[in-house]
């Protein structure tokens, strides 16, 4: 099912949203810049959702990142570490001086993501298909607990072809865990080429209803239908699983990264980077420094 209809959020969540995620990409684009290559395809493509999850849907506290009572927000496709740095630094979890550390040795922003590491990374994920099963022994832990906390599971659409992940969406509506929210990026790509050509997995939305979840898709690159998902996901009444299917558009916000054929992992040449961060700024309309 698609996001039910709902009022439209407040035009300055939005604004405040759109220059977090334009931060976001900006973060992004400095740290790729350090080696010159990376994932960079997928941070620009879920700075939007980013966005909204650490900006506005999250519940934690920036000086605490270990606060009990914390969402946790779970990197199952670690390659995506990138992405989640420059979040945790607009939320403030990071500081922005680490930015130039990225991928370095002794840095604390490797460039998979590894919870031994990194402040607000809640597991090493990167082996694909491991980040739902543990994402729902966790909400069931922190159920058993009494804690209402809500755990978010982050993952590519690359993960659909593991079975642990299918093994993880069946055990999780058997046990009724409210309290999980599944985020799919469907960007189509993957290492071996498109997505869909490699192991077809739609249609995603009567599958995940099949297997007893509550499932919202939306572009995930529109902001307030980004908000919509993510309050109705966490306010869904049922005690049921919710996942939230994301179309996303790899590269999103730097056009010319966003027509390149293969854009899963991306070298690009160094003028390119600076040329990037001014199609951002231009876009924006101002300068961050």
């Amino acid at each position: 099912m698609n996001s039910p209809a709902a009022s439209a959020p407040a035009e300055p969540l939005l604004s405040r949203l759109s220059q977090a995620a334009y931060r976001i990409r900006r973060y992004a684009l400095r740290m790729g810049e350090v080696q010159g290559q990376g994932y960079i395809g997928q941070a620009l493509g879920v700075a939007d959702m980013l966005a909204v999850a650490y900006t506005y849907a999250l519940r934690l506290r920036a000086g605490d990142p270990k606060w009990e009572e914390r969402d946790r927000f779970l990197l199952s496709h670690g390659h995506y570490a990138i992405a989640l740095y420059a979040a945790l630094i607009e939320s403030g979890i990071l500081p922005e001086r680490e930015l130039g550390s990225y991928g370095g040795d002794s840095s604390r922003l490797p460039m998979s993501g590894m919870a031994t590491y990194t402040p607000g990374m809640e597991i090493s994920g990167g082996s694909l298909g491991q980040g739902l099963p543990i994402a729902v022994g966790m909400a069931l832990a922190l159920r058993h607990k009494s804690n209402p906390a809500f755990v978010y599971n982050s993952m590519s659409d690359g993960e659909l072809d593991e079975g642990s992940t299918w093994e993880a969406a069946m055990a999780a509506a058997h046990h009724r865990v409210g309290n999980l929210i599944a985020l799919v990026d469907v960007n189509s790509q993957q290492a071996d080429g498109n997505s869909h050509r490699v192991l077809g997995f739609e249609p995603l939305v009567e599958k995940w209803t099949a297997f007893g979840w509550h499932v919202q898709r939306v572009d995930g690159n529109d902001l307030a239908m980004l908000v919509d998902a993510f309050d109705n996901a966490r306010h869904w009444p049922q005690s049921q699983p919710r996942v939230i299917i994301l179309d996303t558009v790899m590269g999103k916000g730097v056009p010319f990264l966003e027509c390149r054929e293969k854009n899963h992992f991306m070298k690009i040449d160094p003028p390119e980077w600076q040329q990037a961060i001014d199609h951002l700024d231009k876009d924006c309309g101002r300068l961050v420094s």
